[in-house]
């Protein structure tokens, strides 16, 4: 294995982004009732991260299939260090109640593009 601080430099080097983020990736642990109690609480706290910056992205994912939702979410968080990460992320008040528990990582984005389309007259935004 590589240490991630070689491997950052090394994505730096080569002319990659190498923007760090982190990921959150978070699973139920109790029942849905936990879940859906804790909901309402979790996504003003959702918001209250996008606007300070703190959250990037976050969504459910898909079955293996992609054909039913199994109720694990991932969430990006932009933070100065994983600690900071973590602490977002215990904050929650999904992980925080005990409904969810999550595993989180680093995520060094190199490559790939986001489209971003604003209506400067209609003020309609879309990203794809």
């Amino acid at each position: 294995m590589v240490a991630w601080s070689e491997y950052k430099s090394a994505a730096k080097a080569r002319g990659a982004l190498a923007l760090e983020l982190y990921v959150a990736e978070s699973t139920p642990a109790e029942g849905g009732e936990a879940v859906r109690a804790a909901l309402p609480d979790h996504l003003a706290y959702q918001r209250s991260l996008e606007e300070s910056g703190g959250l990037v992205f976050a969504g459910p994912l898909s079955d293996s299939s992609g054909e039913a939702m199994e109720g694990v979410g991932l969430i990006v968080y932009r933070a100065a260090s994983l600690e900071d990460a973590r602490r977002l992320a215990e904050a929650d008040p999904m992980h925080r109640s005990g409904a969810r528990h999550f595993t989180l990582r680093r995520w060094l984005i190199n490559e790939g593009s986001l489209t971003l389309q604003v209506g400067l007259s209609t003020k309609a935004v879309a990203l794809s």
